[in-house]
């Protein structure tokens, strides 16, 4: 048995797993989807993705340049509406990856801090 460091341990033979809870320990089985799934990532806050498809109207950044958190870095019309992608942390950009009038799809990079 291997001891986690919240009272959960993980029987490696049968993929029994132990909760202990109050001093009651519980078991249950693994299922294949939890063996499964997708592990955790930590969002990377200097890379900017785009939320939704569409077109880039206008770009107000360049390399180099001095951001701070909530100034604007694009322009994005999607669905007929215009969207301000705007930097979440205070950084200097290292790359628009973007120009004006290009079509991108969801989870496209736009714009990367340093």
């Amino acid at each position: 048995m291997e001891d986690l460091n919240n009272g959960q341990s993980v029987d490696k033979k049968t993929s029994y797993k132990s909760l202990l809870i109050e001093n009651i320990k519980y078991r249950t089985l693994l299922t294949k989807k939890y063996k499964l799934r997708k592990p955790f990532e930590r969002k990377n806050d200097k890379l900017i993705y785009a939320f939704i498809p569409g077109t880039i109207l206008e770009v107000f950044v360049k390399p180099n340049k001095k951001v701070e958190a909530g100034e604007k870095l694009l322009a994005l019309e999607a669905m007929k509406m215009n969207n301000a992608i705007v930097s979440p942390i205070n950084g200097v950009i290292k790359s628009v990856n973007v120009k004006a009038g290009d079509k991108i799809n969801k989870q496209t990079i736009l714009v990367e801090l340093k």
